[in-house]
């Protein structure tokens, strides 16, 4: 055979000649491309067949045909790319079918990647095997391993497979962190991060010394309600650090989709876990410390309530078996130890409510907030600022301006960002050379960084009038003092009431009205003038929508104060829902009312007789700057709100010659 060729190039060596039918071997005729072959390398062809060794002619040979393999992929790349896939899986899939003894036929499309490709495939599953998973979960992943070796690259499941697999094995289905038992360190540890706060910490202690007498202790679920800046995120990490836990905070506020909380199905194109698998995923453990951030702000949509999926999440007699859409497979949340924030409970469903401990978080009294700005804020504002202590010396009675002038509020993020003013001023005059070292900021320097004071003590000169008193509300940001007027003038008896109230507030000045006419006709027997007269109640900062029963006192002696011509005392605030009868009845948020009155430097609150037991929640310095007054009735409110009483002395009178 090698004879007859070489005889053929060698006797036209002057021009290559190549029959049609030149015979290789016996029936199988020279195809075209093999002519076009001998053509091109007609000169390295004489080198092959003059090579005599098997050796030289394999050296030869093997970059010719290297050399026609590049120029071949060449040729299929510019080819439709759907119509070569859809050949390869015609000819891949029956090899697939064979035994494991069986040789893969040399292919052009075989390269580096899919070998690779096959490596990360047989890495995958080990990785799988070691993952300690539970059966349940090992038998699906074995089972979608099986798909996956089926299943050809260019088909779209195959990448959704494989990620589903690389996540499941991703997951930390046993590995956890061990918990820090030392009670003693965890007391100081929690001292210094955060001040106050003695409920939030005897908690977290009494967690500990549980689970040093149990180990499979199930993670407490805990809600921290509280005003905006008081602490409850920070706290929350303070309390990974101290257990020794991994720590993952999740955002739900404006969360309107329930696939956020439970994952998507796989059955979706761009499917994904839920926001709880996804944080397992990044924490590594299973034992983390989880942060709900304002669960109080989750909304509603048509993809769902995502309040509803938080339920199994959220119960402890559910969740060591939470089922995420995306992974459909049981896993244990038993041992997370959850803790929820919000601002309020009133838009928490109740069934959430009902799954979480609640744990109330005040706003700060004046001297906490001067507390914790020495001990934390200034130092940090100082390290961001790139100052040093003898650059600066903001003195106590500085920040205690800068706290009742400058900032009102339960937290200390307004009292933050006045330090940081404070701090870029300096700055700037540091860097200009004309900052004395060791300079004090007085209060004239104040003035001049962060200009007029933004709040003035107005308590005063708004009472030098009959038909105005001071309530006490409560609010998200905390509590605030509130001011009711009242003026009447000549009409038809109608009551009008402004100030964006709600329903609740309308109800209670309807019957402090009926309470007044009632008592008054009973002392004198005429109430014409309320007959004849048009009353107009008002509530200032009508922008802002009021709501509740606790303004019930302030009403009835913003009235009575009306009609009998008597200024109400300045110094004194009240909170108290009222009946008809005239009894007073306890409300709610009275700690943050009471620091509210503080700040506004009043010294006597009248509450509920039966809100005296929540006195223990108030600081001592607190208790004892004011002075308070338990009133079971109305006739006990207005005693105490007159100079001299209203009914013990003068109360008839007074009736009878005003109304």
């Amino acid at each position: 055979m090698y004879k007859y060729i070489r005889g053929q190039y060698r006797d036209h060596s002057h021009h290559l000649f190549i029959p049609r039918t030149v015979t290789v071997t016996r029936g199988h005729p020279l195809r075209l491309e093999e002519r076009r072959f001998l053509h091109k390398h007609r000169k390295g062809f004489f080198t092959i067949l003059d090579a005599v060794g098997l050796d030289e002619r394999f050296k030869v040979t093997i970059p010719l045909l290297l050399r026609q393999i590049e120029g071949l992929k060449l040729l299929h790349k510019t080819r439709n790319p759907k119509t070569a896939d859809d050949k390869r899986i015609v000819a891949i899939r029956p090899l697939r079918k064979l035994g494991g003894g069986a040789v893969k036929p040399f292919s052009l499309d075989d390269t580096e990647d899919d070998d690779e490709d096959s490596d990360d495939i047989i890495l995958l599953e080990k990785k799988i095997k070691s993952c300690s998973m539970p059966e349940p979960a090992m038998k699906v992943c074995m089972k979608e391993m099986k798909r996956l070796k089926k299943m050809p690259q260019s088909m779209p499941e195959y990448a959704l497979t494989r990620n589903y697999l690389e996540l499941m094995s991703e997951l930390p289905w046993s590995k956890s962190t061990t918990d820090q038992l030392d009670i003693r360190a965890a007391r100081i540890l929690l001292d210094n991060d955060h001040y106050a706060m003695a409920k939030l910490k005897r908690r977290v202690l009494e967690y500990l010394a549980v689970r040093q007498l149990k180990n499979n202790l199930k993670g407490p679920i805990l809600c921290f309600v509280g005003p905006p800046g008081v602490g409850k995120t920070s706290v929350g990490r303070s309390i990974a650090k101290t257990l020794g836990r991994e720590f993952h905070r999740i955002a739900l506020g404006g969360v309107c989709d329930q696939s956020d909380i439970r994952g998507h199905r796989r059955t979706y194109v761009g499917s994904m876990p839920g926001r709880i698998i996804n944080g397992l995923k990044i924490v590594g453990v299973n034992n983390p410390v989880f942060l709900l951030d304002e669960v109080d702000k989750l909304g509603k949509s048509l993809q769902g309530d995502p309040a509803a999926a938080l339920l199994e999440v959220l119960d402890p007699e559910q969740n060591h078996s939470f089922t995420d859409h995306y992974l459909n497979v049981a896993f244990d949340l038993s041992q997370v130890l959850f803790i929820a924030t919000a601002n309020s409970t009133a838009t928490i469903p109740p069934a959430l409510l009902d799954r979480m401990e609640v744990l109330e978080v005040p706003g700060y009294s004046q001297e906490e907030k001067l507390e914790i700005a020495h001990r934390h804020l200034i130092a940090k504002q100082l390290a961001q600022h790139g100052l040093t202590p003898e650059q600066i010396q903001i003195p106590p009675e500085t920040t205690l301006e800068i706290i009742t002038r400058y900032t009102r509020e339960a937290g200390v993020r307004s009292l933050d960002r006045r330090l940081g003013a404070v701090c870029r001023a300096v700055a700037v005059k540091v860097a200009e050379g004309q900052h004395r070292h060791g300079k004090s900021e007085t209060s004239d320097a104040l003035r001049d960084i962060l200009g007029a004071p933004m709040y003035e003590i107005e308590v005063f000169e708004r009472l030098n009038q009959p038909g105005v008193a001071i309530g006490l509300a409560w609010t998200p940001l905390g509590g605030e003092i509130m001011f009711v007027e009242a003026s009447r003038m000549d009409g038809e008896g109608q009551l009008t009431l402004t100030g964006q109230l709600g329903d609740v507030m309308k109800e209670s000045a309807h019957l402090a009205i009926s309470w007044l006419r009632s008592n008054a006709k009973k002392s004198s027997g005429t109430f014409d003038l309320l007959d004849s007269t048009d009353i107009h109640l008002h509530f200032p900062a009508g922008a802002v929508t009021k709501d509740g029963p606790s303004a019930g006192v302030a009403i009835v002696t913003c009235l009575a104060s009306l009609f009998s011509g008597r200024l109400v005392c300045s110094d004194v605030a009240m909170t108290g829902e009222i009946t008809l009868r005239g009894l007073v009845l306890p409300v709610g948020g009275i700690k943050d009312k009471v620091l509210a009155a503080h700040r506004a430097k009043l010294k006597r609150v009248i509450l509920p007789q039966r809100n005296e037991k929540d006195l223990e929640e108030i600081p001592p310095n607190v208790r004892r700057d004011l002075t308070f007054i338990f009133a079971g009735s109305l006739e006990d409110v207005l005693n105490a709100a007159f100079d001299g009483g209203f009914f013990r002395k003068r109360g008839q009178e007074l009736l009878n010659s005003k109304l």
